[in-house]
């Protein structure tokens, strides 16, 4: 088993064993460009032989029962949070955030294991009453089968583990595909599930090339369903490849999340809750607040309150003490931010705020950046913008403020902050989001649904939605015996 201590290429596991099968990829701080590690890697053909032995394993994984498997989980959880620390340096190290919103990740990670160990017990059936005599029905949930995960570099360790969580609570054996930018915490998140002796091949890890590893996941027939959070253009792409298998997908894609506040919210509440929304993880979130609308009313007493506390954060490498923000991901994601911030202020947006690097940081990091009176067409209020830039603009009333959020093609989440308990109900179910936060900037839990409407995705994460979606419905029709 390797470790993050090694200087040798971490290993994959592979059916039960640490394997090096392929070239080392190497894995960079974004904060400093230097190499931190490397990671062996898999091509198609090792991805093939993956999911065979995944197939092979499926026998043994769903006949346990659901309490069994459930006792995996906690196991898995435990290893974890031994680990935890350890973990989260890792996740800092590889993707950049900061080292207290790395602590907070694991914490999230293990909760959603801890949940679907007790929902494992739980996937239900049910007994349907019958129209003729001499019938009985019964409908039973069974695991679909092999699982290919793919998980993003933003939340490389809660995200992959919605996936790989839920998937193996069900009955159904997980090949992991971990972004290319952040494999660390997806190897320590490996040696948990080994150390918690689950039978071989039932989970597998697997680094390398997306051009190598995704057509055999996408059309090997063994493997019955992809489960992916990534970008929308790639999202579509996937459902393209998806046709001639007919496989099954789930998808969290892209968002765009409008975040609105009227003049009878709390103003205190609201200023932090769009600090939260905007800024954690470097603006880097999918259900980040991309787009902030505040009514005219509270308008500039908004824009005084948020700049003071944007222009407070502290920007710096994750692993420093006291960073509220650290580097994106890479050079050409700040290059994109900043030209987005230049469309805005070109297009007659104020920037109040930020637009730059910070005095002794890198080309990858950007201070939090304010921009006010932003013009519904610019690029940052059309597209998502992965990043630490806060676009504000005024709206005068309840019906222009709906009409201006729902003007996507993007439906993730969405924030209102309102005191009007009417109000926040109206708003609420006319968003077509599938998350909406009502005076909440953390609305995700692992208790309830999370996922898209429109182009933001198929199907949901988390809640008892999250185990149904490794689950297939099986209807069973008894005529009487004679």
């Amino acid at each position: 088993m390797s470790t993050l201590n090694s200087n040798s290429p971490l290993a994959l596991y592979l059916n039960g064993e640490w394997k090096n099968p392929g070239p080392p990829l190497e894995v960079t701080n974004p904060s400093t460009g230097e190499v931190i590690g490397s990671v062996s890697t898999v091509d198609r053909a090792g991805t093939r032989q993956a999911i065979a032995d995944a197939e092979s394993a499926w026998e043994v994984w769903k006949g346990l029962t659901g309490k069994e498997r459930g006792t995996y989980l906690h196991a898995i959880a435990a290893g974890i949070e031994k680990r935890g620390d350890e973990i989260a340096r890792a996740i800092s190290l590889e993707n950049g955030k900061p080292l207290a919103q790395a602590k907070g990740e694991v914490g999230m990670t293990l909760d959603h294991f801890q949940w679907f160990a007790e929902e494992a017990k739980r996937s239900y059936g049910r007994v349907v009453p019958n129209q003729l005599d001499g019938k009985r029905h019964l409908a039973i949930r069974q695991p679909i089968g092999v699982v290919g995960a793919i998980a993003p570099w933003n939340f490389p360790l809660v995200l992959a583990v919605r996936k790989v969580a839920p998937a193996l609570a069900a009955g159904c054996p997980v090949l992991l595909k971990p972004a290319s930018a952040t494999p660390l915490c997806a190897v320590l998140l490996a040696e948990a599930i080994h150390e918690a002796n689950l039978p071989k091949g039932v989970f597998q890890l697997l680094v390398g090339s997306a051009r190598e590893i995704g057509p055999e996941l996408m059309e090997n027939p063994a493997c019955r369903k992809i489960t992916f959070t990534g970008s929308t253009e790639v999202g579509r792409e996937l459902i393209r490849q998806s046709a001639d298998q007919v496989k099954e997908l789930s998808m969290e894609l892209g968002g765009h999340a409008p975040f609105i506040i009227f003049d009878d919210a709390d103003l205190d509440k609201a200023v932090e809750g769009a600090l939260i929304t905007k800024f954690r993880n470097t603006g880097q979130s999918c259900i980040a607040s991309n787009r902030i609308y505040a009514q005219r009313g509270i308008y500039e007493r908004f824009l005084d309150a948020f700049v003071e506390k944007a222009q407070a954060l502290k920007v710096g490498d994750g692993m420093e003490d006291g960073v509220d923000i650290g580097p994106l991901i890479d050079e050409a994601a700040a290059d994109t931010a900043r030209q987005h911030i230049d469309a805005a202020v070109q297009s007659g947006a104020r920037l109040l705020c930020g637009g730059k690097s910070p005095e002794g940081c890198g080309p990858n990091f950007l201070e939090a950046t304010v921009l006010a009176d932003v013009p519904e067409d610019t690029l940052c209020m059309t597209e998502e913008t992965f990043a630490p830039v806060a676009p504000v603009s005024v709206f005068d009333d309840e019906d222009e403020a709906i009409r201006r959020a729902n003007a996507t093609e993007y439906g993730l989440a969405a924030y209102v902050f309102t005191e009007n308990v009417n109000r926040a109900w109206r708003v609420a179910e006319a968003l077509e989001a599938g998350t909406i936060g009502v005076n909440d900037s953390v609305p995700s839990t692992s208790q309830c649904p999370f996922g898209g409407m429109k182009h933001s995705g198929l199907g949901r994460e988390l809640g008892t939605e999250g185990l149904d979606a490794f689950l297939e419905t099986k209807h069973i029709s008894f005529a009487q015996i004679s």
